[in-house]
């Protein structure tokens, strides 16, 4: 018999939805049913943060340290403005009408600056001045920080001198407790980074050390997890490899039946956990397993 020839089975977030009312012996009739089954299935993707079950979404990104400034946020934040090209690298940004104000760690264009997290919020349409180029330009949109919001954690990072070139280099600097970070005497010694702290709060930033010198452009590039796309409407699909569709399946299931079917929620949890596990298992580094011998032997007489 003839195969079918495809491999574009998926599943919308009402299939889901539908799946997971069935596994609890019910069925989906109101519209209630549908955005309490939505609220459901977003719990299990910040279930499966907490768990570190999404490394599909592993981003790898860069970021221009400038020279004096500590911290930086844990993803890509810009501050639209009209024109950006006078203002100088590391020097503070205040704004005219809210006061706030953040660091210039980069001119990625000619209308944006790459900026340290604002103490304060930035409004649109203010005048945007510089402390050591006296600059003044004026933001045209507020910051966004959905891409910086959305990042889970780091899994490593390097300092990359000499990028783009011949002669490019990535040395790994190491993770350090917030404990460590915060006794750290010498805060403010400029050097290349060794070190970075992972400061996890609602707008996450990384804090690293020693701060860096003007010797060299120093880029910090750093593997991520990142939030999985929201549950929003019914016909969207969902930000799912196909190999964890019985996963999710399982487990909006269990959460359904929390609400709705309690005396399904053992059988439920227990078959959610069974696929997770496996999904677990599976997603993982693979990597060559490499024994060297050694000739060296101890004699007992």
């Amino acid at each position: 018999m003839a195969t079918s020839g495809s491999t574009d089975f998926e599943l919308d977030i009402a299939d889901y939805i539908e799946e997971a009312f069935e596994r609890c012996g019910l069925e989906a009739r109101t519209g209630y049913d549908l955005k309490t089954a939505r609220r459901s299935l977003n719990l299990v993707f910040a279930d499966w943060a907490n768990r570190g079950l999404n490394r599909w979404t592993i981003r790898t990104t860069s970021i221009l340290l400038a020279q004096g400034v500590p911290i930086y946020p844990a993803g890509i934040l810009t501050l639209s403005v009209t024109a950006s090209a006078n203002f100088t690298v590391g020097e503070t940004i205040t704004g005219g009408t809210s006061g706030a104000t953040a660091s210039v760690t980069s001119l990625p264009s000619a209308t944006s600056l790459a900026i340290t997290i604002p103490d304060g919020t930035f409004q649109n349409a203010e005048t945007i001045t510089g402390s050591t180029s006296a600059t003044a330009t004026t933001s045209t949109a507020v910051v966004d920080f959905s891409d910086v919001n959305a990042t889970i954690d780091l899994l490593g990072a390097v300092v990359r001198t000499n990028a783009g070139t011949t002669n490019q280099s990535d040395i790994t600097v190491g993770r350090v407790s917030r404990d460590q970070y915060l006794t750290t005497p010498s805060k403010n010694t400029l050097a290349r980074p060794s070190q970075y702290y992972v400061n996890r709060q609602i707008t996450p930033s990384i804090d690293i050390w020693p701060t860096p010198d003007s010797a060299q452009q120093y880029t910090l590039v750093f593997d991520r997890l990142y939030r999985v796309q929201d549950a929003d409407s019914q016909v969207n699909t969902v930000e799912v490899p196909f190999r964890f569709y019985p996963c999710l399946a399982a487990g909006l299931a269990y959460y359904l039946a929390l609400k709705r079917a309690p005396n399904r929620v053992g059988l439920l949890k227990q078959a959610y956990e069974e696929e997770f596990d496996r999904a677990a298992t599976e997603d993982r580094d693979r990597a060559n397993l490499s024994l060297t011998p050694t000739r060296d032997f101890y004699y007992i007489n």
